[in-house]
């Protein structure tokens, strides 16, 4: 076994020898649409578990319960993950990937396989370094990781493992951004910037928590500003680029985000240089409010990068 790898790396899994840890003549596995029945019909087993696993979302893999793993893997997705105890990185992974499968509840199992006690299966696997992670989908390896990824980026990992083997799964819901939402709809506006700003530390690809911390920049801007004065500014002067600004944060609000995305990109072809920029950044943090499924916005940034170039 080599050193451990620290620098993740995304790759695709060929072909992987097993044949030496299958039994000669193993049972015939369930339909995928169905639970794995238990090898040979176990006395006392509940309907659908497999011999050596337990329900649990965590499990131990070892060479002796590999093949019921890889059963289970017929009606859900196991992600393996290879590490020892001596692996410093695979300290900072594993507990990661051990949190989300709680957080997933049951859509996906996590098999934690300790390369030192089963030198055969890491063989099989050609692990090189550790921590890596493999998933199971329908009895086969497919695509996995080395190294230490980003919750962010596990998630978007796990999601694709999920969509491959055709498991749909509602987003879990956050407390932690429950409790953003909630001090942003009473008005603590700091206290939700704290919020927000702790989750995509954790996790820098949330889009929900993005556009919270966007909310919060944006009622900002307008706090003590009178909307009806504020757009009346904004038509005697089509120039004052702040009153032109300040009306489209009253646009979004009023729910007319159509009108200040067209209101900023029309300003965009007016000006130039440290104006300009300042303008299409306010642009971009409207559009982030929104979120990046509203369709307005995609017909948004066309009209920007049309105006831009």
């Amino acid at each position: 076994m080599s050193d451990p790898r620290t620098t993740p790396s995304i790759f695709t899994r060929g072909a992987v020898d097993l044949s030496a840890l299958r039994p000669s003549a193993p049972a015939k596995p369930a339909a995928p649409s169905r639970p794995a029945a238990p090898a040979g019909g176990a006395p006392g087993a509940a309907p659908g578990s497999v011999p050596g696993v337990t329900p649990e979302t965590v499990i131990d893999v070892t060479e002796e319960n590999f093949q019921s793993v890889m059963e289970r893997s017929l009606t859900t997705p196991v992600l393996l993950d290879f590490w020892a105890d001596w692996c410093e990185p695979c300290k900072q992974l594993s507990p990661v990937l051990e949190r989300l499968a709680t957080e997933y509840a049951g859509a996906w199992v996590l098999g934690k396989l300790n390369v030192d006690t089963s030198p055969r299966l890491a063989q099989a696997f050609r692990v090189q370094g550790i921590p890596m992670v493999v998933a199971l989908i329908g009895g086969q390896p497919v695509e996995g990781f080395t190294g230490v990824l980003s919750e962010a980026q596990i998630r978007q990992y796990i999601d694709a493992v999920l969509k491959a083997a055709g498991v749909s799964v509602a987003t879990p819901e956050d407390p932690r951004l429950d409790a953003a939402d909630d001090a942003l709809m009473t008005g603590d506006l700091d206290a939700a910037e704290a919020a927000y700003k702790k989750i995509l530390a954790e996790s820098p690809a949330d889009a929900a928590a993005e556009s919270g911390l966007a909310q919060v920049e944006l009622y900002r801007r307008i706090s003590g500003v009178d909307p009806s004065e504020a757009l009346a500014k904004a038509a005697a002067d089509p120039a004052d680029v702040e009153a032109q600004r300040l009306a489209a944060d009253v646009e979004v609000l009023s729910g007319q985000a159509d009108q200040a995305y067209a209101r900023l990109v029309a300003l965009v072809k007016r000006t130039s240089g440290d104006e300009r920029e300042a303008v299409r950044k306010h642009l971009l943090s409207l559009f982030i409010v929104a979120g990046p499924d509203d369709p307005a916005v995609a017909g948004a940034r066309r009209a920007l990068a049309s105006a831009l170039f």
